[in-house]
């Protein structure tokens, strides 16, 4: 059994929210009263009496508890992981955070979407945190409207719920009026919108409409709030700040480059959690910063491993103090934080006994094959064009905007890639005859910026349109939507396909939120065969869309990988540790596990990508097993010995495969797995021709 955690004892209390409950127990989820009885009962060692004290319940209700879960399949030998493991994760933040209270979200396997099952959780934690007579601020947003939708009326009395920040003229269903309007209308309370846009043209119209007599009350009744309840935005292409067209490209840029992490009621901070200051501050209507710090119960609700930065950075400045979120976002916030012990399911640990490491065995630099670090972006593709100067050539002699020497031509429609350097064979690798026309190469993990994009865009045109064909991050949808609209303005029709094929970076129904990673490959192999074909740019789009759409990839770390800079690793793992997710940017993975052997490991990825994938017997995918810059071939085909014994069970056909280094992370060691889910049309353009400096289908 697990070490005993500090819970509240006699007279501990579940949901009222005040800042004097910081040692009680975090609130309950679904039927938690079974587990909590068991969990206290088994894994603090308390007596049935104690728990009913602690509870609040007969002890005849305690032993009733005890009883059916056995019956419920909570206690077998050990208490449910899945349960069990959200309270441990919810006493891991409460204590690593110094929350007043905190609700974890179990993992759920039935396949419901991660925003209603935070809707659901809110929607009962939030009534037990008001009292009669309370100020509830609203922010807006999709969960937040969950959580609205989700509630129930309570006995409460004399409520007023006031918006949180100022209006929109939007077509989306989770605006601020909306919000605030769903849980005011549950609570029966008094509801104050606030009269104003969220953000206006200018300083000078936002300090008038702050002189109206009508926006004066509102705010002042937006002052006397004791309660908030608001999302956490991240800055991801998808996000709600994206979406809801608050910001236009311009704005974006400046946020960006000013290291914002995530967005709490329209406010931008840093991965401190400290306020970015910009643009906005003087045109934005709504609540500040300092005054949403100052209100008594402030409960964030978010959950999704892409909100991981947002939420540890409104963690960190101390924005929440109830949390609610999932098990699996929980861990992801703890680990990011450096907190310890944090793992899937409690277990007993022992310390390992090591012998002593020989004096300089521990090394804090990576020996690297360098000249000047900081020229090492313009000499590797001068040493790219030397070898493979056939394929390629350089746009304007710029090592930054690269066009292929046998791709574009009249009346095709040219296929553009591009993104950070760092992940070599990608992106210039895969440019030449049937394949990318020309591609934009950025800093080590960084987006090219818009202008070597305009440059290839124009390089590739051939009259019938452009598509661009990128990974999903932010820097990466702005840059290449900045140089969309500069080659629209050239005359140049530009369609966009992201792609998202990291299964494990967010849910399946957030499948557009999810990252590019090693997929790209066969994304590129099939949107640069269809314009190989001649098929218009509406029909490279649309197939395009399709095979990413049945791309999935999931990565595993063993070692991280450093940069040529600083010769540091990127990030710290245990000597017996693994990351299952990783990025190929060196993002945290879902979970961080022990060492398992190699069909181990692969198993666990293929269940995952199982999952999603919807291939029955008989039918065909291609497989990609590639290194993430630092595992041998050996290795690799270890690994994919076993991909193909999982699929052969499944009586799933192997159409394809490549085995090797084909989209890395520099030297991290690791390797991910994507499976491509053919139909015949996807079939046929995976075998047309192509020939590039790193690929070659005959």
């Amino acid at each position: 059994m697990t070490s005993k955690t500090a819970l509240a004892r006699k007279g501990g209390t579940s949901g009222s929210g005040g800042a004097e409950r910081t040692d009680a127990m975090p609130l309950r989820y679904g039927d938690d009263p079974y587990v909590w009885a068991c969990w206290l009962y088994y894994e603090d060692g308390m007596t049935q009496g104690e728990i009913a004290d602690t509870m609040g319940v007969s002890r005849a209700t305690v032993n009733s508890y005890l009883a059916d879960a056995r019956e419920k399949g909570i206690v077998r030998i050990s208490l449910d992981p899945a349960r069990l493991a959200s309270l441990t994760v919810a006493q891991q933040l409460k204590s690593h955070f110094g929350l007043v209270d905190c609700l974890v979200v179990p993992s759920d396997e039935s396949g419901r979407p991660l925003i209603e099952r935070l809707g659901v959780a809110g929607a009962q934690a939030l009534p037990s945190l008001l009292k009669s007579g309370d100020t509830l601020a609203v922010a807006w947003g999709r969960t937040i409207l969950s959580v609205g939708e989700h509630m129930k009326p309570a006995a409460l009395r004399d409520m007023t719920v006031v918006q949180a920040t100022g209006g929109m003229n939007a077509t989306f269903a989770y605006t601020p009026e909306l919000c605030a309007a769903k849980i005011a209308d549950t609570l029966d309370a008094r509801c104050v919108n606030l009269t104003a846009p969220a953000i206006v043209a200018s300083r000078a119209l936002r300090e008038l409409l702050l002189d109206e007599p009508l926006l004066k009350e509102q705010f002042a009744t937006l002052e006397q709030a004791n309660r908030i309840i608001f999302g956490i935005s991240s800055l991801r292409p998808n996000s709600t700040i994206h979406t809801s067209g608050l910001l236009e490209p311009t704005l974006l840029q400046h946020y960006l480059a000013h290291g914002v992490a995530g967005v709490v009621a329209g406010r931008f901070i840093d991965e401190k959690g400290r306020p970015v200051h910009g643009p906005l501050d003087d045109r934005t209507v709504g609540i500040s910063l300092d005054n949403l710090s100052r209100i008594g119960t402030r409960v964030g609700v978010a959950g999704g491993f892409d909100k991981v930065p947002a939420l540890l950075a409104a963690l960190r400045g101390g924005y929440i103090n109830v949390l609610i979120t999932d098990a699996e976002t929980g861990r992801g916030i703890l680990r990011a934080d450096g907190a310890v012990g944090v793992d899937d399911k409690p277990q007993p640990r022992v310390a390992e006994k090591r012998a002593p490491e020989p004096a300089g065995f521990y090394r804090t630099q990576v020996k690297k094959f360098l000249n000047k670090p900081n020229d090492v972006i313009e000499e590797m593709m001068d040493g790219f064009l030397k070898a493979h100067g056939e394929y390629i050539q350089p746009i304007d002699g710029s090592y930054r905007a690269l066009v292929a020497r046998d791709g574009p031509r009249k009346g095709k429609v040219g296929l553009v890639i591009g993104g950070g350097a760092g992940h070599e064979p990608c992106f210039a690798g895969y440019v030449g005859k049937g394949l990318a026309d020309a591609v934009a190469v950025g800093n080590i993990f960084s987006s090219p910026p818009p202008d070597p994009i305009v440059r290839c865009a124009v390089a590739a045109s051939g009259g019938a349109g452009v598509l661009f064909v990128y990974g999903n991050y932010a820097g990466d949808v702005m840059n290449f939507e900045m140089a969309a609209e500069l080659a629209a303005e050239k005359g140049i029709a530009v369609r966009t396909v992201l792609t998202t094929d990291d299964v494990a970076s967010s849910s399946p129904e957030d499948r557009d939120g999810r990252r590019g990673v090693a997929g790209n490959f066969f994304i590129f192999k099939i949107a640069g065969a269809a314009a190989d074909r001649g098929l218009t740019l509406d029909a490279c789009e649309a197939v395009t869309r399709k095979a990413n759409a049945r791309t999935y990839t999931i990565g595993v770390a063993l070692e991280p990988g450093s940069m040529p800079q600083t010769r540091r690793r990127n990030f710290e793992i245990g000597p017996d540790d693994i990351e299952i997710g990783m990025g190929i940017h060196g993002e945290p993975g879902v979970s961080r596990e022990r060492m398992r052997t190699a069909d181990e490991i692969v198993d666990s990825v293929m269940d995952k990508i199982f999952s999603e994938l919807k291939a029955g017997p008989g039918e065909k995918v291609a497989v990609l097993v590639n290194s993430f810059g630092g595992t041998p071939m050996m290795e690799l085909y270890i690994l994919y010995r076993r991909v193909a014994q999982r699929l052969a069970a499944k009586k799933i056909e192997i159409e394809a495969k490549w085995v090797g280094h084909y989209c890395t992370s520099l030297d991290m060691v690791g390797a991910s797995i994507s499976v491509f889910h053919l139909d015949e049309e996807l079939k046929d353009l995976l075998h047309h021709p192509c020939e590039t400096s790193a690929l070659r289908v005959n």
